[in-house]
C-alpha cells in the first residue's frame, strides 16, 4: 500500500463536516459527505493515500458532474434539482484553488505549446497530458482543450 503524506484539504474538509454537523447545515453536510465518500471511494479503489492535487482533481471531477446535471436538470424543467446540484458545486467549490484568468491561462497554454514543440491538432494529446500535469485544479481542463484546439487549428 503506497502512502503519502495527508491531504491538508482532505484535513480541512473532514473539520468543515463537523462544523456543518454542529450548525445542522443538512445541505451542506450532505454535499460535504458525499465529497469525502468520493475521496475514500478513490483511495480504496487505488489502494494509495491521495495528495492535494488528487483530492483536488476529485473535487473538480464533481463538480464537472453537478454543472452536467444541471444542464440535464434545466432541459427537463425540474428547477428543484437544478437548485440542489447548483447548491451542492457552491460547497464544493471552496475546495478547489483558485482558478486562472483567461489571460494566464492563454498564457500557460502558449508556453506549454512553445515548450512541446506543438504544431498540429495531431499533438493535441501529448498537449492536454501536460496540461492535466501542470493545470489540475488551476484551470477547467474544457477550457484547457478549447484554447489548445484553437491554438493548435488555428
Amino acid at each position: 500500500m503506497l502512502t503519502t503524506a495527508p491531504s491538508a484539504l482532505k484535513e480541512r474538509i473532514t473539520d468543515d463536516m463537523k462544523s456543518a454537523m454542529k450548525a445542522k447545515q443538512a445541505e451542506r453536510l450532505s454535499a460535504i459527505r458525499m465529497l469525502l465518500a468520493a475521496i475514500k471511494q478513490k483511495e480504496i479503489d487505488e489502494r494509495i493515500t491521495l495528495d492535494e492535487a488528487s483530492v483536488v482533481a476529485v473535487v473538480d471531477k464533481l463538480i464537472k458532474q453537478r454543472r452536467d446535471s444541471i444542464a440535464a436538470f434545466e432541459q427537463a424543467g425540474r428547477a428543484d434539482l437544478v437548485a440542489k446540484e447548483t447548491a451542492e458545486v457552491t460547497v464544493l467549490q471552496a475546495y478547489v484553488p483558485a482558478r486562472l484568468s483567461a489571460d494566464e491561462l492563454a498564457f500557460e497554454v502558449r508556453g506549454l505549446l512553445a515548450e512541446l514543440g506543438a504544431s498540429s491538432l495531431g499533438d493535441m494529446g501529448k498537449v492536454m497530458g501536460a496540461a492535466k500535469q501542470r493545470l489540475a485544479g488551476k484551470a477547467d481542463m474544457a477550457e484547457v482543450s478549447a484554447l489548445v484546439r484553437a491554438s493548435l487549428a488555428g
